[in-house]
Formats: structure tokens, C-alpha cells, sequence
């Protein structure tokens, strides 16, 4: 999955210092293979999450914890829309498990 997070102008480091918060947590989440926080040199106000799951229920699950809730709380107002999200399958390449 890859999620582009658009800032408020002038508050996309702040974004991508609360993600690399959350990023931290997801060190011991179940199902949570790859989980980085990646900003655009051509988009001055977006931050981009990669992430790679072994199920989209162990994915779900990642969110439903308190302390997720409240790292989502504090993301939502430095947001200048909502998150766009694209879902894919990954088939092949270095760093996935078969």
C-alpha cells in the first residue's frame, strides 16, 4: 500500500516527524513487514508511507489500538485533505518473502 498524506502548507515536517512516530510503533506490529515514511522532492507538502502487510486483517488490526487512535488524532489536523491510499499486490522483488 502506498498513502500520500497532503499537509498543510509549511507543517509537512511536522507530519513526517508524527509518521515517523508511528513508524517506530509499527516495529513490533503484527503482520507489518515494511512501514516508511518518505517525503517528495517534487511536492513540497506531501509525505508518503509505504507499507507492506501479510493481511489486510492484520493491517485493520493495526489501527484499532489507543494508542494508534491517538497518533491518528494528531495527524488529522495538519492535514490539508484526505489521505489517498492505493492498494496493490506485490508479486515479485528484492525483500519480499515468497
Amino acid at each position: 500500500m502506498y498513502v500520500k498524506f497532503t499537509a498543510h502548507p509549511g507543517q509537512r515536517d511536522t507530519l513526517a516527524r508524527l509518521l515517523g512516530e508511528a513508524a517506530a510503533g509499527m516495529a513490533v506490529a503484527s503482520g507489518c513487514e515494511i512501514w516508511i515514511v518518505n517525503t517528495s522532492p517534487s511536492e513540497p507538502d506531501a509525505v508518503w508511507v509505504t507499507e507492506v502487510w501479510a493481511s489486510k486483517a492484520e493491517h485493520d488490526a493495526s489501527l484499532a489500538p489507543p494508542e494508534t487512535r491517538e497518533r491518528i488524532a494528531r495527524v488529522m489536523p495538519l492535514l490539508a485533505a484526505a489521505a489517498e491510499a492505493t492498494e496493490l499486490t506485490p508479486v515479485a522483488g528484492k525483500g519480499l518473502t515468497p
